[in-house]
C-alpha cells in the first residue's frame, strides 16, 4: 500500500511543480487573479506532496524504547498538517486575492496565454489524476469512493486523489472566470473565480482534516478485518467465547490487535500456550498488516 502511495505522490509532485511555475509566470504577464490563485494552489499541492513523502519516510523508522509500536502514525500527523496548509494557505490566499480583485478589478491582458497554460495544466493534472484513481481503485475494491475514503487507512492515496480532484475543478473554474471576464469585459468574474477556487480548497481541507483526525487519534481496522479475526477465533477448537476484538491502526500497514477470549475449562498450561501461538500465527497469516496480537485469556465458568 505504501508503494502505491509513493508512486502517486511522486507523480503529483513533479506535475504540480511544473504547473506552478507556468501559472505564476502567466499571472504576472496577464494580471489574472484566478491564475494567481491556481499558482498558489499548485505551490501548496507541491509542498503537501513533500510533506507526505517525509511522513512516509519517518513512518518507516523502526520501533524504539520510546516508541515500542514504531512511528507509523507519522504519516497521519503530516497528512493532518497538509489539510491545515490547504485551508490556511491555499484557501485563505485564494479568497483574499479574489476579494481584492472583486473590489479593484484588473484588466486581463493576453488571455490566450492563460488558456494555453490552463489547458497544459489540465493535461498534466489529468494524467496525475488518472494515476491516482488507478491506484485508489486497487485499494477500494467494491466500495464506493466516499466509503473508501472514509474507511481508508493510507492517507497518501486519498489526499492526492482529493487534491487532484480539486485541482481539475479549480482549473475549470479559472478558465470559466477568465472567459467570462473576456466576453463581458467585466473583470470581476476573474476575482469571483479566485474566491470559488478558495472555497473548493477549503472544502477539501475540511474533508481531509476530518478523515486524518480519526486516523491520528486511533482508528480500528476495517470491519471485514475485525469480523475475520473473530471468525478465526470462533473456528478454533478450545475457544469457548470471544468477548472482545479490539484493533487499532498504528500506521497504514500496521494493525495492533487485542483480544479477550474465554478458553475451555481444564485446559493445561502447555496446551493453552500452543493454542495462543496458533491463534497468533493464523491471524497474522490471514492479515499481513497485523503485526502484534495480544490475547487476554479467561476460563469459561
Amino acid at each position: 500500500m505504501a508503494g502505491s502511495s509513493k508512486k502517486v505522490i511522486y507523480a503529483a509532485l513533479v506535475g504540480n511543480a511544473i504547473i506552478a511555475v507556468a501559472k505564476f509566470v502567466m499571472s504576472a504577464i496577464t494580471g489574472s487573479s484566478a491564475m494567481f490563485s491556481e499558482g498558489i494552489h499548485s505551490v501548496v499541492d507541491t509542498g503537501n506532496q513533500i510533506l507526505l513523502l517525509y511522513g512516509l519516510k519517518q513512518a518507516k523508522k523502526p520501533a524504539d524504547e520510546k516508541h515500542p509500536y514504531g512511528h507509523g502514525k507519522e504519516v497521519y500527523f503530516w497528512s493532518f498538517v497538509v489539510a491545515l496548509l490547504i485551508f490556511a494557505v491555499g484557501s485563505g490566499l485564494s479568497i483574499f486575492k479574489g476579494l481584492e480583485h472583486i473590489s479593484h478589478p484588473v484588466e486581463i491582458t493576453n488571455p490566450v496565454w492563460n488558456y494555453l497554460v490552463l489547458g497544459f495544466a489540465m493535461i498534466i493534472e489529468g494524467y496525475v489524476f488518472f494515476i491516482a484513481i488507478k491506484e485508489f481503485n486497487k485499494m477500494r475494491g467494491d466500495r464506493g469512493y466516499l466509503e473508501a475514503i472514509q474507511t481508508g487507512k493510507d492517507p497518501g492515496l486519498f489526499v492526492v486523489l482529493l487534491e487532484d480532484a480539486a485541482a481539475m475543478t479549480g482549473l475549470m473554474v479559472a478558465m470559466l472566470g477568465i472567459a467570462l471576464s473576456q466576453i463581458t469585459g467585466n473583470y470581476v468574474f476573474d476575482g469571483i473565480a479566485s474566491v470559488v477556487i478558495g472555497l473548493i480548497l477549503a472544502t477539501v481541507a475540511v474533508l481531509l482534516a476530518v478523515e486524518t483526525k480519526g486516523l491520528l487519534i486511533g482508528e480500528r481496522a476495517n470491519k471485514h478485518v475485525v469480523d475475520g479475526i473473530r471468525d478465526v477465533l470462533n473456528q478454533t477448537r478450545g475457544v469457548h467465547k470471544v468477548n472482545e476484538v479490539l484493533t487499532m491502526h498504528m500506521g497504514p500497514d500496521y494493525i495492533l490487535v487485542n483480544l479477550n477470549v474465554e478458553f475451555s475449562d481444564h485446559m493445561r498450561t502447555g496446551k493453552l500456550e500452543q493454542l495462543v501461538s496458533q491463534i497468533d500465527r493464523e491471524i497474522k497469516t490471514k492479515y499481513k498488516n497485523v503485526k502484534r496480537v495480544f490475547i487476554e485469556a479467561e476460563s469459561a465458568l
